[in-house]
């Protein structure tokens, strides 16, 4: 029942699909970051599924877009939109904390969700759906979720409230980091064996954003928020599909 109420509370967190509610608390909310990848599973299906899609290559590039934004609500997004804000201000810590906080979507904001949108619709559309490219794609989803559950687990929290404050202090840490860890080099290990130089990419290009979340979360935030981690998350998978397109288009081997 715990194992249940555990991936209830992970997709009903981080993603639309609609979950049975109930009071969470330390034991259904213990391993939860484990149950978060999960949603990224649900993702590389629909993928999987579009890439079979007796439709135009313009419609599936779309649906390839926005399918994982309907899936997930767009709570990454939202993350995505209001630390790109911040970062944007210029200001101080307490200045970029406090732009976190607002609920109203900055000029900033509404640039760079355009940017990212064409950018990623283009890179959908000139990806070679074959089933090699899709699986990569789809660990990707998985692997950026593990390392945004990670960083939760490793990194410390810009403030004392908030949902990523109570998964972080109802957490197992230790446990969760060695579990997540774990599934980070198991992932990276199989894009790398489906994907070749592609997936070896992908992975390196992952890590290396890992580290930049840790860099700007302390040094313009104080530590790691929700919103912080989602803007983790979209860069990694913009990122992740670019190395992927990349090495389509430069004739590696997938």
């Amino acid at each position: 029942m715990t194992l249940l109420q555990t991936l209830a509370v992970a997709f009903s967190m981080f993603s639309a699909i609609p979950m049975p509610q109930f009071e969470w608390n330390s034991k259904n909310m213990r391993y939860v970051l484990c149950a978060f990848p999960l949603v990224g599973v649900v993702c590389a299906v629909s993928w999987l599924v579009i890439s079979f899609a007796p439709v135009p290559q313009f419609l599936r590039a779309a649906l390839f877009c926005v399918c994982p934004v309907i899936i997930t609500g767009g709570i990454h997004l939202d993350g995505y939109a209001d630390t790109c804000d911040a970062l944007s201000s210029r200001g101080d810590c307490a200045k970029k904390q406090q732009i976190l906080s607002d609920p109203h979507c900055g000029a900033f904001a509404v640039i760079r969700l355009c940017i990212w949108f064409i950018i990623y619709f283009a890179l959908c559309f000139t990806l070679n759906p074959a089933f090699k490219s899709i699986a990569c794609a789809g660990l990707g989803f998985i692997l950026s979720r593990v390392l945004s559950g990670w960083s939760v687990t490793a990194l410390d929290t810009a403030k004392n409230t908030g949902l990523v404050h109570a998964f972080s202090t109802t957490a197992d840490k230790k446990k969760a980091r060695l579990i997540l860890t774990a599934a980070a080099a198991a992932l990276a290990a199989a894009m790398t064996v489906v994907g070749s130089i592609a997936g070896l990419l992908m992975s390196a290009v992952s890590l290396l954003l890992l580290l930049q979340l840790s860099h700007t979360a302390k040094r313009h935030f104080g530590g790691i928020s929700g919103d912080i981690c989602g803007w983790f998350l979209q860069k990694c998978e913009l990122w992740q599909l670019a190395a992927l397109v990349s090495c389509q288009l430069a004739g590696a081997q997938i």
